[in-house]
């Protein structure tokens, strides 16, 4: 991290760094969940919601790379084992057991919401004049995470009136 953002920075940088590896983990766990349910989804519209767990993975991959970078901008390291990851994550990992596309995607929403509040509380803790880079890296992630939500509620509600 440069010397002027270090001067600048209003914030506890270790504490930023140990929040930003809890999310870094959440990410990875994120990034897990969906790609392994878009191997074993089954049901209707399996096809669709396939693609859109796909997306969603490499989404999540993109906010990890993101995350990391700023951790190591920051002067801390990533965490360095995904042992690490269930250890600090905030979200957690829920196995896929029942393969229902309904199943599946009510488990990501549950993943979704859970991030967008741990980010939500990020964004609280950091305001941005604290430190605006982190900030604005933290808005476009949750911009994402609603995002992704609202994708699954949809799909969710499609099956649903479909079963009707």
């Amino acid at each position: 991290m440069g010397t002027k953002e270090i001067q600048l920075l209003k914030i506890d940088v270790k504490e930023l760094i140990s929040d930003l590896n809890k999310a870094l983990a959440d990410e990875w766990l994120a990034y897990y969940q969906y790609w392994v349910g878009s191997k074993v989804v089954k049901g209707p519209m399996r096809i669709q919601v396939q693609e859109e767990l796909e997306e969603h993975a490499a989404e999540e991959l993109k906010h990890a790379n993101m995350i990391a970078k700023r951790i190591n901008q920051l002067g801390g390291s990533p965490l360095l084992s995904p042992k690490e990851w269930f250890e600090v994550s905030d979200c957690g990992y829920e196995s896929p057991s029942d393969s229902n596309v309904s199943s599946i995607l009510i488990q990501n929403i549950k993943g979704e919401q859970c991030a967008i509040s741990y980010y939500h509380e990020m964004l609280e803790k950091i305001k941005l004049g604290n430190d605006p880079i982190t900030f604005n890296m933290i808005r476009k992630i949750m911009e994402d995470e609603v995002e992704h939500e609202q994708d699954l509620e949809d799909i969710l509600e499609d099956l649903q009136i479909m079963d009707k």
